[in-house]
């Protein structure tokens, strides 16, 4: 008979749903969810939990959401759940030492990566901008450095040429799911051992910004379309042309001439010289319009051939 734990879990976006599931399915006693605070969204700015905080509370978990865990009273409050193990993913805060210290297992995280490659906050991101081939999920003991702790358990899954961050997204989700009940009992048996993390091979993926999806065309066209699958929808990637910010949401690598000007429409397929290389570009969105391949794009917003796009 499978092991039973008196469990929290700490996570926040929907990457960490599959997960939450999984351990409850696997007959593990959920007795609170850590989620990130309720946050002003849509046109109205109206507070609304994050995606783990609903889901929890259709399952009927109780919720807590504390904007820090620094301080005792937090401290207090986890420790008065009494948990064997906590399971960490996507939460948005880090653990310190007394939290940390807290359950008998262990604070056991799933890291969308194969550490140590890719520690941080955008690790599906910064793998498909750096042209990875590949990546997966390691589970691992947490310490107070960021996912620099022992190693539990990894999975490798591809990354192709046309993979888009939400693809892996969900891929990588489902993934960590699979992993993280076979290596909760088999930590709760004893049969799994700590891994040290090895000390080549770390590479950091820091927290997205705004302003990385500016689409630079004196950059190779194969970076640009790496951008397009990896920063949508978030923050999402764009150019401005007479003073209209277009998103561009796919596009592929085209065989271009040398010595033509960078940000050059080449042709009437909206195909962009770049520094090396030339993107077509697919699809694309003018603010508040939908979505719309470039066929339809360039009837209502014409770039013909020879146009110089900032």
């Amino acid at each position: 008979m499978a092991t039973s734990l008196r469990l929290i879990f700490m996570g926040s976006p929907d990457f960490a749903i599959p997960a939450l599931d999984a351990l409850i399915d696997a007959g593990h006693r959920v007795v609170a969810v850590y989620s990130q605070p309720p946050r002003p969204a849509g046109r109205g700015h109206r507070e609304a939990p994050c995606a783990v905080h609903a889901h929890a509370d259709a399952r009927s978990i109780p919720v807590h959401t504390p904007a820090s865990l620094k301080n005792e009273a937090e401290h207090l409050a986890f420790a008065a759940l009494a948990p064997d193990v906590a399971v960490v993913t996507a939460y948005g805060l880090i653990l310190p030492q007394p939290i940390l210290r807290v359950p008998k297992l262990g604070c056991i995280n799933i890291h969308a990566s194969l550490l140590p490659r890719w520690r941080g906050a955008a690790p599906i991101q910064r793998a498909i901008l750096a042209g990875d081939d590949k990546t997966g999920v390691t589970i691992m003991r947490m310490d107070e450095g960021l996912d620099t702790g022992p190693m539990l358990m990894a999975d490798t899954v591809p990354i192709g040429p046309e993979t888009t961050a939400a693809e892996l997204h969900d891929t990588l989700a489902a993934l960590g799911a699979k992993l993280i009940v076979p290596a909760l009992e088999e930590l709760a048996t004893g049969h799994l051992a700590d891994h040290p993390q090895p000390h080549q091979g770390v590479t950091v993926a820091p927290k997205l910004r705004r302003e990385e999806g500016r689409l630079d065309w004196g950059r190779p066209a194969a970076e640009l379309e790496r951008m397009l699958r990896a920063l949508n929808p978030w923050p999402g990637t764009w150019f401005e042309q007479g003073g209209t910010r277009i998103k561009v949401l796919a596009g592929r690598v085209i065989a271009s001439p040398p010595g033509i000007p960078p940000g050059t429409v080449l042709d009437d397929h909206l195909t962009l010289a770049c520094g090396s290389g030339a993107l077509r570009l697919t699809r694309l969105q003018r603010p508040g319009r939908d979505a719309m391949e470039a066929e339809a794009f360039l009837r209502g917003y014409p770039l013909s051939a020879g146009t110089r796009i900032d």
